[in-house]
């Protein structure tokens, strides 16, 4: 039921539905109020749609917590479930299930209010507060798992800008006279190969510390076929 299974970080905000809290014996609000403070997480009371919403690692992860099966009540939880579904990329739904009956009861609701499966996403649980602990760890996990596609994704951008410039700096020191110390300057003034072909001899000495001659050599080898294609002696 988690997002993922990564090593759980902690810290972050939960919003708690002031309706909601409302509706709870106060004894399990206090249960909520320390378990959050144990795991770093701030809470504000917030009229907010869903139950829950957490903040963890960059990311929302929003929760509807049903801590009572109510027969009589059921179409309004599928409702709303499908209702938010629309308005959070990330919802889950925790369903307090304490006896067979009530857990055979969701299992023909389910089906019966044709619920997608995953699109949200139900989790149930035996009683309110292994589902608020589930809750806590599925945000966690989501969290967590933000940070890591973000991590790879500056890593990856970061190995792409390191190859780019291993290619840049080969094809300009490909230019005879133009060594690495040269290629940077060029690199920084101008940044791409394509800015190097365009760029006059005077722009280069005006932006980089290269002599006249290596400036015209460049301007030559990108422009001028009977110098890039007449054969060098090196």
């Amino acid at each position: 039921m988690h997002c993922c299974d990564c090593e759980l970080v902690s810290g972050g905000v939960c919003m708690m539905n002031n309706s909601w809290r409302d509706q709870q014996h106060p004894s399990f609000i206090n249960f909520i109020s320390s378990f959050l403070t144990a795991n770093s997480f701030r809470l504000n009371f917030v009229p907010i749609s869903p139950d829950f919403i957490f903040n963890c690692g960059g990311l929302s992860v929003a929760f509807i917590f049903v801590t009572q099966w109510e027969y009589h009540n059921v179409e309004t939880i599928f409702s709303r479930a499908k209702k938010l579904k629309g308005q959070f990329a990330h919802l889950y739904v925790v369903v307090n299930l304490p006896t067979s009956e009530q857990n055979d009861s969701f299992l023909r609701s389910y089906f019966m209010y044709e619920m997608q499966l995953g699109r949200p996403t139900f989790v149930p649980v035996q009683d309110i507060e292994m589902g608020f602990e589930k809750i806590v760890k599925i945000a966690h996990s989501c969290g967590v798992c933000k940070q890591q596609e973000a991590k790879s994704k500056l890593k990856a951008e970061k190995s792409k800008s390191v190859q780019g410039m291993e290619n840049f700096l080969r094809v300009v020191t490909s230019i005879p006279g133009i060594n690495n110390h040269d290629a940077n300057a060029l690199n920084q003034a101008i940044g791409s190969i394509e800015g190097i072909v365009k760029a006059s001899k005077e722009y280069i000495l005006e932006t980089t510390d290269l002599s006249a001659d290596k400036a015209e050599t460049i301007v030559r080898f990108f422009r001028d076929s009977k110098f890039y294609l007449s054969p060098k002696i090196n």
